[in-house]
């Protein structure tokens, strides 16, 4: 199709807006974010701007969608896409029943709603997920689209109490083979020309990538059997993620909950993030790739969220080649297998740098350590030195720690400058000796550690 529209067209799109009942545009999406205790992360929520969208819906039964489960819903929800962003904006509605579906490509000023009991099933047939330039790993290339993606877009949502199933990927979203691409950066190939499909060889695709935009907003939807990260905000800014549940029982390898790469001013709240990996890991682009695009990943603020993954609650790396600062972490419950609440890695080949990275309130039990930080991740090495710190950790506990507290090292030409630790309460720890290597000015103050003070 040109992108016109016919009258019949016209009039069928005005027939469906009116099927079910408009979001008022007076009613703006609110996100419930508690005073933070630094003035500085206030300040991040602040200036974090959440879109508003225009009071109209676009019901995609109305273009034909059917909630069998079975029928291909992809042109349809296009077509309720391009009538929504035909009409200036407003909200593309998914009702209850169950969608199958290929790729869905969002649009400036569209939202995606899915209303209760509606679930998205997206597609076992690899062609209806269309090449889109993405970055696997930390490293630009073309790869399939993710199930969800935006590019280049502003004032954009997926919102409501519905939920989203790759299950049916499994048949077609595999493969890790980030070796082919470094090869091809090696030679100096250009992003576009990176091109993963039909090169014989395989990378995942994210569940849903917001690339290069700004205003997002992703609130209320469950995730479930995702096959790679599963929220991967990319190149942003103005991104809140909301009371979002990731299912750690469907996820498979690999499948971080929330990886903010190289964004600005990030609000994540009031979700619960499962994973089979980290719950949240911060990354900003990896080795020469990541050096070439060199765009940090700051001003971020998690709050109010359980972390149920098999790594770092928050975790900045190893992708982290463009710089991660300023994040602030306030009431984060971690349960399950999480193995730390803090676990920053990087080694001289990524390099990068982690700084003012803090944590408040943030309690549960811990696999491995509460605090790891390694500057030796893999036993990579090259030229590139990173730089860590300072960290801050208050008000935090645990209740289980099956290794030591903290276990951060830095390098000998280049020590964590700053780890401070204050009125914190570590029990059940295995380990209680503390492992702080090429580290300046540590400070704790009222730290106890299985009933003893540090």
């Amino acid at each position: 199709m040109d992108g016109r529209f016919t009258r019949r067209q016209l009039i069928k799109g005005t027939l469906a807006v009116s099927l079910v009942p408009a979001i008022p545009l007076s009613h703006r999406y609110r996100v419930d974010v508690p005073e933070l205790p630094w003035p500085a992360a206030n300040d991040i929520v602040a200036a974090t701007t959440i879109p508003v969208f225009p009071d109209r819906s676009f019901p995609i039964t109305g273009y034909g969608a059917k909630n069998d489960g079975k029928t291909d819903n992809t042109a349809a929800i296009g077509k309720a896409i391009a009538a929504c962003t035909a009409a200036g904006g407003g909200h593309v509605v998914v009702p209850s029943g169950t969608f199958l579906t290929g790729a869905i490509r969002l649009k400036s000023n569209v939202d995606l709603h899915l209303e209760k009991g509606a679930v998205l099933k997206f597609s076992g047939d690899a062609s209806k997920f269309p090449n889109v330039l993405t970055r696997y790993e930390g490293i630009e290339c073309v790869n399939r689209s993710p199930m969800i993606y935006a590019h280049g877009e502003k004032n954009i949502g997926l919102t409501g109490s519905g939920t989203l199933d790759a299950a049916a990927t499994s048949s077609w979203n595999k493969g890790s083979d980030r070796a082919y691409l470094e090869t091809l950066v090696a030679k100096g190939t250009a992003p576009e020309k990176r091109i993963v499909p039909g090169s014989g060889h395989t990378m995942r695709s994210a569940f849903v990538e917001p690339y290069a935009c700004e205003n997002v907003l992703i609130q209320g939807v469950t995730l479930k059997n995702s096959m790679f990260w599963q929220l991967h905000p990319t190149l942003c800014r103005n991104v809140t993620v909301d009371g979002v549940s990731t299912d750690p029982s469907t996820a498979h390898s690999n499948t971080d909950g929330c990886d903010p790469e190289s964004c600005d001013h990030v609000v994540i709240a009031n979700c619960a993030l499962g994973a089979h990996d980290d719950n949240i890991a911060i990354k900003s682009g990896r080795d020469a790739d990541g050096r070439r695009v060199n765009v940090p990943c700051q001003n971020l603020v998690v709050v109010n969220c359980v972390m149920n993954g098999n790594w770092g609650a928050i975790t900045c790396g190893s992708e982290q080649t463009g710089g991660i600062r300023n994040v602030y972490a306030y009431r984060l419950t971690v349960q399950g297998d999480t193995k730390f609440a803090l676990y920053v890695k990087s080694n001289t080949l990524r390099g990068g740098f982690s700084e003012n990275i803090n944590l408040d309130s943030v309690s549960g039990t811990f696999a491995r350590n509460f605090v790891f930080v390694t500057s030796t991740y893999n036993s990579q090495t090259g030229d590139h030195v990173p730089s860590f710190g300072p960290f801050t950790i208050s008000d935090c506990a645990s209740t289980k720690i099956a290794g030591k507290t903290f276990d951060v090292s830095g390098l000998s030409n280049a020590h964590v400058h700053g780890f401070t630790v204050a009125n914190s309460t570590f029990e059940g720890v295995s380990d209680t000796s503390n492992t702080l290597k090429y580290v300046d000015n540590a400070k704790f103050t009222d730290v106890m550690v299985n009933g003893k003070p540090i």
